[in-house]
């Protein structure tokens, strides 16, 4: 085997390594999302505080979420979010986002700046899961790409770096 097709190889199989990951990491901060039944308060309350910090030190945030593939099939894929604001109308809140993607199965690891940042709104809300006994989840999903889902944004992984990436 040639040392290049190798090499190719492995990165693939960093690849998916890297998406097993990322599931499994998905996975839990949904579990435990349920498990503290966090209500869509709650998370707004949150992306409040992730608006003040990117409005005044530039702060973005790791953010993994779901893509919908073309067989229906989602994986999640990881970048950073710079919440830029918050509209709230009634029951209703959207928050306004530049995503910086570093992590899809088609493209692996990306650095920021690698894909043009993209600009979105997501709604905060809360969903009935009848499932669990008429329990409610909190869901934060794209209005603009309906591909792109269940947002998770983490408020102890920040970077104040990224500004020159972001237009």
């Amino acid at each position: 085997m040639a040392s290049s097709q190798l090499m190719t190889e492995y990165r693939q199989w960093l690849t998916f390594q890297r998406q097993e990951q990322l599931s499994r990491e998905h996975q839990g901060i949904v579990q435990r999302l349920e498990d503290a039944r966090a209500s869509a308060n709650q998370v707004v309350q949150a992306y409040r505080s992730m608006a003040e910090k990117a409005s005044i030190e530039g702060a973005c945030y790791r953010t993994i979420f779901l893509r919908q593939r073309d067989d229906n099939y989602a994986l999640p894929c990881e970048g950073w979010l710079f919440v830029r604001r918050m509209l709230s109308e009634g029951n209703s809140t959207r928050v306004r986002v530049t995503l910086l993607e570093t992590f899809t199965l088609e493209d692996g690891i990306l650095a920021p700046g690698d894909k043009p940042a993209r600009k979105l709104t997501l709604e905060i809300f809360d969903q009935l899961n009848m499932d669990k006994g008429m329990r409610t989840n909190v869901r934060v999903d794209c209005l603009d790409t309906p591909q792109d889902y269940h947002f998770i944004t983490l408020l102890d992984a920040v970077r104040g770096d990224l500004r020159p990436h972001l237009k």
